[in-house]
């Protein structure tokens, strides 16, 4: 099979751009449990509180976490697995705009710049939506149980909203771009 040399050398960077973006992701997961105090511990303490529950009048049941901000043992750790999400999501969408930056420079596939606009798109708004709907609530001091559940069913049914929106992002880049021959 014969490549041309832009061919290679566009394959190569692609993989030297996969690369980078994996020991990225590795160091920052790396920082932010470092970052935070006990957050293995703290994320297990979270997931241990969770129960099947009946989504409102509906056969369906999910878990949703319960007894939380109740128990004033739990508060902590769940406020810093939120907030640690939110650091996350809001760090690895901007890593994600300067990958979008070296994807142009190396002239990477256009599929490739569509997937990682999809990308920004949902990372951004998951950082909006684990702000609104998890640490906002938390932070406010003044939620019960009940309503951080609800919360927590509200923040997953946006999430899905927004791999909705970030795959209409992804396809809505394809289009232009393919209009103007980027």
């Amino acid at each position: 099979m014969n490549q041309s040399p832009r061919g290679y050398a566009r394959g190569h960077y692609d993989g030297v751009l996969s690369a980078i973006s994996a020991g990225f992701f590795l160091i920052l997961v790396g920082t932010i449990f470092v970052a935070t105090p006990n957050l293995l511990h703290q994320v297990v303490t979270f997931l241990s509180h969770f129960n099947v529950v009946q989504v409102g009048n509906t056969n369906i049941y999910v878990p949703a976490p319960q007894h939380l901000v109740d128990n004033a043992d739990m508060y902590p750790a769940v406020r810093d697995v939120f907030m640690a999400a939110r650091e996350f999501s809001l760090i690895w969408g901007v890593f994600l705009i300067a990958m979008l930056g070296a994807r142009f420079l190396l002239d990477s596939p256009l599929r490739k710049k569509a997937e990682n606009v999809g990308d920004i798109v949902f990372w951004l708004g998951a950082t909006y939506l684990i702000q609104t709907f998890l640490v906002a609530p938390i932070q406010a001091s003044v939620i019960s149980d009940s309503d951080l559940a609800l919360k927590w069913f509200e923040f997953w049914a946006a999430v899905i909203v927004f791999i909705g929106v970030s795959l209409i992002a992804r396809a809505i880049f394809l289009a232009a771009a393919r209009e103007r021959n980027i």
